[in-house]
């Protein structure tokens, strides 16, 4: 994968019999994740072209082409589908793609390194930048708001984080 492109979704298996999948979107608009087509695996080497069908729980159903099967389509459950990052929009200055997060630097705001992010997690109340840090075991949870992440610098690469006395230790 290569930093061009962007997870929008995932196919979460098959819907019914026909080669249809359960899609599973994670754009800001769930629909818009057809209009980024054609979507690609993580590897670059399988191409997407998909059409939505109707809204399922926790997602679309949706038709790819070239799956005309159920085996075929539930072949595909787990599968992370990339758009080109050209064809999303832009974003506000103070939102940011999860990709262009992953592996910034984090600084306290004394200049002291609190390390790389390695995932942004999301379990339903807001984002949690998952860091991890030199000579620690396990990782460590750092809210991702306004209050504790004052400044987000893409083109220098890093992130100053401003934790609450006791988040970290």
């Amino acid at each position: 994968m290569t930093k061009s492109r962007i997870c929008v979704g995932a196919i979460a298996g098959a819907y019914g019999v026909r080669g249809e999948v359960r899609l599973k979107s994670f754009c800001a608009d769930p629909g818009a994740i057809a209009d980024y087509g054609p979507l690609w695996s993580e590897d670059g080497a399988r191409e997407f072209k998909l059409t939505l069908g109707a809204q399922v729980a926790q997602g679309f159903s949706a038709r790819i082409g070239g799956v005309n099967t159920r085996e075929q389509a539930d072949a595909l459950r787990g599968v992370r589908l990339f758009a080109e990052r050209d064809k999303l929009p832009a974003l506000p200055d103070d939102e940011y793609y999860h990709a262009d997060l992953i592996g910034l630097e984090v600084f306290d705001t004394g200049g002291v390194s609190m390390g790389r992010v390695k995932a942004v997690l999301n379990h339903g109340a807001s984002d949690l930048l998952e860091l991890v840090v030199p000579g620690r075991k396990g990782a460590v949870l750092l809210p991702f708001t306004q209050a504790i992440v004052p400044t987000v610098d893409l083109a220098s690469r890093r992130i100053i984080a401003d934790p609450p006395e006791g988040l970290i230790e």
